[in-house]
């Protein structure tokens, strides 16, 4: 199961949300979204867990906890949605 985090710090690292999330089970991976051009964070990221019934507790008892003085915002991932190819001008 693939869990959103949201409200990180942007000094928290990928090694710090997995070693998080251990707390609960296995983690598949962990992953922090960065803006483009600055390479800094962008307050949120991605943690994969193998197993579904640890990922829910996980996500039941992350969700409000305290991580490096921010209150996180934990849930099940929203699938991707597709974007067009969109951008430019079309006569």
């Amino acid at each position: 199961m693939r869990i959103y985090v949201g409200n990180l710090s942007y000094e928290t690292t990928e090694e710090t949300l997995t070693e998080l999330f251990t707390e609960w089970g296995e983690v598949s991976s962990s992953t922090i979204l960065t803006e483009r051009q600055t390479g800094r964070s962008r307050g949120f990221g991605f943690v994969e867990m193998s197993n579904d019934e640890e990922a829910r507790k996980a996500i039941e008892e992350a969700n409000g906890r305290d991580c490096e003085g921010r209150t996180l915002t934990v849930n099940e991932a929203k699938p991707r949605e597709e974007r067009s190819g969109g951008g430019g001008y079309h006569n």
